[in-house]
């Protein structure tokens, strides 16, 4: 019975002789031994703390750092991270754009090496800093009257409630947040950033040399740029000619270059649209394109196809010059929409057409099953991921399939032109003397007669 346990053992972890020599592989079993502290963690009554573990993906991270050196966790009580945590902080750590700010947080609640709690200091004054695996500091006191033991301002209510080879559990009452998350939430509130620009009536131009016929009022900063967005745009496959200059300058308001490219990294770690971001960042300018245009002061919404739907695409379909220029052009409105409003708006009027920076074509909107159709017929997609990325100026809507515009077709009609056979009309004076003939036999000489 022993010796068929021993081989069970070797086939689940996949056990080998050549393994067996290497120290990484010392390591492996280490990682996936069920007496591990990971094991534990996921085990344990801090349910909370090991479901931001998951979702930080830093399960493999802890799986090499535990093969190494024992570890000292952290870990604050589930009240903790589920009734006094503010929402609106524990919504910016679960954003996908927020990860690092999210692992950073989790790590500085891990120190490679193990604290018992004999070896804590006794008072404020024998306060040691150890580093955790965020490369900050942490700060362990204690107080002598009341004996308490603290993690920084956190204090200790459970000493070793895990207790593990590799490493110890200890339960703290509070969230312990390093300076630089604090920073990263601070930032991302700044209204300067993030404030949308209220819509305004757009100016009366001059289709000729579409310029302002009357001279511009001074425009406030982080105003609605008062030229459309189709003369900002930089000469691409889809304009010629080339319009005049848009209305460049050296004081942005907005820094579009780093909102794009936020935006692009939270389509790449959401998952799913690396294709999109290919196409944005390789293939094509249109993400310095698109940065420029938010610089200016424009907003803007993206339909971003995932990668399941771009692998439909053909090689016709991407092999004529400026084709991925064209397709995304279709996908962009110069909007700031949300799913939110998409679906208010499907709902009220039944139909929506939104313009498109792939001038003059439009997409249509329409309420389907509870979400949002863009397209027509087989052709069309669904609003299948909401609100990937929403800052004010820049909105991402995940859908399941890339949209083409209806293709004009011209059909000809065949008119049928019936030429009517109606017999000639003849005059009163003819109709008497065919009378009169007939009356002396004599109508047979003329043909007119017998019609």
């Amino acid at each position: 019975m022993g010796f068929f346990f021993f081989l069970l053992l070797l086939s689940g972890f996949g056990f080998s002789p050549a393994l067996q020599e290497t120290p990484s592989a010392a390591n492996h079993l280490s990682q996936i031994n069920s007496n591990s502290v990971l094991v534990a963690l996921l085990d344990s009554h801090y349910t909370e703390l090991a479901e931001l573990v998951e979702k930080a993906l830093l399960l493999q991270t802890l799986e090499e750092s535990v093969g190494k050196h024992n570890l000292t966790i952290f870990a604050p009580k589930n009240e903790a991270l589920e009734r006094n945590l503010d929402p609106e902080f524990k919504r910016f750590l679960l954003e996908p754009r927020n990860l690092k700010s999210l692992q950073t947080l989790l790590l500085y609640h891990i120190v490679p090496a193990r604290i018992e709690p004999h070896s804590w200091p006794n008072s404020t004054s024998d306060s040691v800093l150890h580093r955790t695996l965020s490369n900050h500091r942490v700060q362990l006191s204690g107080e002598d009257s009341s004996g308490d033991k603290f993690i920084g301002t956190a204090r200790v209510v459970n000493p070793n409630a895990v207790n593990r080879p590799d490493g110890v559990i200890h339960g703290i009452e509070q969230l312990l947040i390093p300076r630089s998350v604090q920073q990263d939430f601070n930032n991302r509130r700044s209204l300067r950033s993030i404030s949308a620009v209220k819509p305004e009536g757009a100016p009366e131009v001059d289709p000729r040399t579409h310029r302002l016929k009357k001279p511009a009022p001074p425009v406030k900063p982080g105003a609605q740029p008062v030229l459309p967005i189709y003369d900002a745009m930089a000469p691409g496959p889809s304009l010629a000619p080339a319009p005049a200059p848009g209305p460049g300058g050296p004081h942005h308001h907005f820094n579009g270059m780093r909102q794009v490219k936020d935006f692009i990294q939270t389509l790449v770690q959401y998952g799913g649209y690396n294709e999109m971001a290919d196409i944005l960042v390789n293939l094509t300018s249109l993400a310095t394109e698109m940065g420029r245009l938010v610089s200016e002061g424009y907003v803007l919404t993206v339909l971003a196809p995932n990668d399941e739907a771009m692998a439909k695409l053909t090689t016709d379909q991407l092999s004529e010059p400026g084709a991925p220029e064209q397709i995304i052009y279709y996908h962009v409105i110069p909007e700031y929409q949300t799913e939110e409003s998409m679906y208010n708006s499907v709902r009220r009027f039944g139909k929506v057409s939104y313009d498109t920076l792939r001038l003059p074509h439009k997409v249509l909107a329409q309420e389907a099953d509870g979400s949002v159709k863009f397209g027509h017929g087989d052709g069309s997609a669904y609003l299948f991921d909401p609100d990937i990325y929403t800052d004010g100026r820049i909105s991402v809507q995940g859908i399941d399939g890339v949209l083409f515009p209806p293709e004009e077709k011209t059909k000809e009609e065949k008119k049928t032109i019936k030429v009517a056979t109606a017999k000639p009309r003849r005059g009163k004076l003819l109709e008497a003397a065919c009378r009169m003939l007939v009356a002396i036999g004599q109508d047979s000489r003329f043909t007119t007669c017998h019609v």
